[in-house]
């Protein structure tokens, strides 16, 4: 997606007028329909480029940070609280050394 697209769907759907790195979409599968599908993660590539220049993290790693963490909104983990913010970041960091991918925080 576009950085255009990003700001509108987080315009959208978060209320937010900016274009955003990821976004995740739950999915909402009809009543009776058992489907292994979480939902839908949406990345920003110019964003995330643009991110991974000005922190100086190796893109590839920005991007599996930004799907880890996508995952997780799907799963139900938030960010909103404080305390929930340091649950989520420090499952993320786990997460991503399993993947030889050094903590993004």
């Amino acid at each position: 997606m576009g950085a255009r697209e990003g700001r509108s769907l987080n315009r959208r759907y978060r209320g937010r007028d900016y274009a955003t790195n990821v976004l995740s979409f739950p999915a909402e599968l009809p009543s009776g329909v058992a489907a292994p599908l979480l939902g839908d993660i949406v990345i920003s590539a110019p964003v995330v480029e643009r991110e991974a220049r000005e922190q100086a993290k190796p893109l590839r790693d920005h991007y599996a940070h930004l799907a880890v963490h996508g995952v997780l909104h799907l799963l139900g983990h938030d960010h909103q609280r404080e305390r929930d913010a340091t649950r989520m970041e420090a499952l993320e960091a786990r997460i991503l050394a399993s993947l030889d991918i050094a903590n993004p925080y």
